[in-house]
């Protein structure tokens, strides 16, 4: 304008900068986007710019008709952060401040999760896993009903244990990666934990292997002796059988888990079956009939070594499957022998097979013919010594000892008397102790012993003549209904004021293992005794009835395990859990194991057999209303006869102050045959209450007895022992 006078006009347009973008929100990532969301800018025409890290710009173009802009970014990088700024657009004129973000996608899974087959167990998996190319770091675990487990590990190759699970158990799992805790879509596997194949009941005859399943996640199994495999699909009822198998083989069994291509090992496990009985035993003469021979035929089928059992005499074991005879010595003309033969294959012993051997008796009959004539010749002879001195034959009757125990003989001696009983005893060789002893051999044999003489008992008793009394046998509850499963060789032994303070047993047979924990179960026994060693001589007295290490065993429906163990120089002390497998009670078991005890003998010395009584009765007084006290042997009858005596009369000697050893043995024979089984074990309990007497004095340590049957010196010998100036003993 110029003097109020206008130019012409210049016509032109603006806008002004649209307003930002009020806060901008990441609703969801994945792999390969993000997604944002924010509220619509208002006015017509309005559009939006979008920057990110990768120098990439967007224009977003919306419909005016929208209040909520959702925009989704892709393809992205999976597990990568990325940063955002959007800004608001019209007319090409962009708002002043962009509204800034930053998101991140997720990572990507892992290719595939495997379950170490060589570290699966009853009670835990582990997981493998190689970590993905980028943007991982960390990991989540969904595993069963243990929720989210993270686990913070970044090596290239990944391992995780997942511990605490039930054996036999499927378990589903799956993986997540995690990026600045971001979670992928996660990588979804299933497994199965192996079952506790030693904690199955097995049942084992000559030709099958059978158990019944608890878990149901075993498909099949498999039992291999390397020459024969045989395949059983389990049924639905749970029970797994293999049959036709052969007699005396070990199998590796193995049960397994199959579904489509997968195969799982559940667990592994190594069984024997029974071996074959014994067919067409037979005997011949030998010897003049002071012995007779045993031969057999060869069954089908495998085994280690034969055991031959004849009345009367110690187990006898041949080995190997080539020998198929034995020579049984030590016996007599002219008489019978029931014999029983079993094969043994590994732990499994077949069912014995039961006959009678006559030995040879022409020996006798020749030699009864010479013994008539002897007879004749000494009654002619004592007839005409009579004729000519008849007073020889009117000696007082006191200078016999009376053959039948006299009454007054079980009355208690005070222990102020002992010392000369005992000398009186022990004069002339010992006769007294021998004379006194003899009177005990018929206490209780009339009594009767049907349950041991059952068919179906006979192969539980280690020998044939030491047999259970009825009356006080222990009896098992029966299992499903099978009458015999009650039978154990043992009998309730009474104590100081109590009938049935211990339990007198035989050693268990491999048999008869499962049936010896029943019995301590079952009688809520605290404490075991055990005075032989398993093997004595080359021979078999007692089967190892504990775990051999401190790895648990299962004998029947009792998991034993062993706590602890303490070896001394003359005994063992262990601590046994006893755990009953149905109802989870668990029991401790204390184990006293004397070790220097010889079979059919005595120890070398009172000194320690006191100190271990001394022990035990300790253990009994500090475990009050509890059930007996089991205490055994190899037969059940001399050394475990011996340590109860001696544990009755050292109580009695404390309270009463006297002991009465003859009562207390005619008491035990009532209950049990052949209680204190030798006479050198009934000489050997009347030297520990002498050498108990007298605790200051040093006790003798050299043998006073002979070790084949181990009878005593007499008194002289005796004195001059403890006088320092000891002789040699016969």
């Amino acid at each position: 304008m110029f003097k109020e006078v206008p130019s012409r006009a210049y016509n032109f347009i603006a806008v002004t900068r649209p307003l930002s973008v009020d806060g901008v929100n990441v609703t969801g990532q994945n792999e390969t986007s993000i997604t944002l969301q924010w509220n619509k800018v208002n006015g017509t025409g309005i559009t939006y710019e979008l920057q990110n890290t990768t120098g990439t710009n967007t224009i977003i173009l919306v419909s005016d008709k929208s209040e909520i802009v959702t925009y989704i970014v892709s393809p992205l990088t999976a597990g990568t952060k990325y940063e955002f700024t959007l800004f608001t657009l019209f007319e090409g004129v962009r708002s002043i401040d962009g509204s800034k973000l930053s998101a991140v996608t997720a990572p990507l899974n892992v290719e595939a999760v495997t379950v170490t087959e060589s570290d699966r167990t009853e009670t835990s998996i582990t997981l493998e896993w190689k970590k993905p190319a980028n943007g991982v770091s960390s990991y989540v675990l969904q595993f069963g009903d243990k929720g989210n487990i993270p686990i913070n590990k970044l090596g290239e190759t990944v391992t995780h244990q997942v511990s605490s699970l039930d054996a036999g158990k499927r378990y589903a799992f799956t993986l997540f990666t995690v990026f600045e805790g971001i979670k992928s879509s996660g990588e979804s596997n299933f497994t199965v934990t192996k079952i506790f194949c030693s904690a199955l009941h097995w049942e084992v005859t000559n030709s099958s292997i059978q158990t019944v399943l608890q878990s149901s996640e075993v498909s099949y199994g498999q039992a291999n002796n390397g020459s024969q495999t045989g395949e059983h699909v389990r049924p639905n009822n749970g029970n797994l059988s293999f049959i036709h198998l052969y007699p005396g083989a070990v199998y590796n069994v193995t049960l397994w888990f199959r579904q489509d291509s997968k195969k799982l090992l559940m667990c592994e496990h190594m069984e024997t079956v029974v071996p074959p009985a014994l067919i067409s035993p037979r005997c011949d003469y030998l010897s003049g009939g002071y012995a007779f021979s045993l031969a057999w035929d060869v069954p089908e089928g495998i085994w280690t070594s034969v055991e031959v059992n004849v009345t009367g005499k110690s187990p006898q074991t041949v080995k190997g499957m080539c020998v198929m005879k034995a020579d049984i010595d030590g016996v007599q003309p002219a008489q019978t022998y029931p014999v029983s033969l079993a094969l043994i294959s590994g732990p499994r012993m077949s069912k014995a097979v039961s006959f009678s051997c006559n030995t040879d008796p022409r020996g006798v009959i020749a030699g009864s013919v010479m013994a008539v004539l002897l007879l004749c010749l000494l009654v002619c002879l004592v007839f005409f010594i009579w004729r000519q001195k008849p007073d020889m034959f009117s000696r007082p009757k006191s200078l016999f000892v009376e053959s039948k125990l006299a009454s007054n003989k079980l009355k208690a001696i005070p222990m102020g008397k002992f010392p000369d009983h005992f000398h009186r005893m022990s004069a002339d060789t010992n006769r007294g102790f021998s004379e006194e002893y003899e009177d005990f051999i018929p206490v209780g044999t009339e009594q009767t012993r049907k349950a041991a003489l059952l068919e179906e008992n006979k192969n539980k008793n280690r020998f044939t003549n030491v047999l259970p009394y009825d009356w006080c046998r222990v009896k098992l509850t029966k299992l499903n209904q099978n009458m015999s499963s009650d039978y154990v060789n043992a009998n309730y032994m009474p104590g100081y004021g109590n009938s049935r303070q211990y339990i007198a047993a035989q050693g268990p047979l491999p048999t008869t293992v499962n049936d010896f924990w029943r019995m301590i179960w079952e009688q809520r026994v605290k404490g075991v005794v055990m005075v032989t060693n398993c093997t004595e001589g080359g021979r078999s007295k007692c089967e190892q009835y504990w775990p051999l290490d401190y790895t648990p065993c299962l004998y029947g429906d009792l998991l034993v395990t062993v706590r602890s163990e303490k070896r001394e120089t003359n005994w063992t002390l262990r601590e046994f859990v006893v755990k009953n497998k149905d109802t989870s009670e668990e029991r401790p078991v204390k184990h006293f194991h004397f070790t220097a005890w010889p079979d059919h003998g005595v120890p070398e010395g009172t000194a320690a057999l006191i100190q271990f009584r001394g022990l035990v009765r300790q253990h009994i007084e500090s475990r009050e209303n509890t059930g007996p006290t089991v205490v055994h042997c190899s037969a059940g009858v001399g050394r475990t006869g011996t340590i109860i005596a001696l544990d009755v009369m050292l109580q009695q000697l404390e309270r009463e102050k006297a002991v009465g050893i003859a009562a207390f043995l005619h008491k035990m024979r009532l209950s049990r045959p052949l209680m204190v089984q030798t006479e050198s074990q009934y000489i050997f309990l009347h030297q520990c209450i002498m050498d108990s007497l007298e605790p200051k004095e040093k006790m003798i340590q050299e043998a006073l007895y002979e070790n084949s049957d181990l009878i005593y010196a007499n008194a002289t010998a005796l004195r001059e022992f403890q006088a320092g100036n000891p002789k040699v003993l016969r």
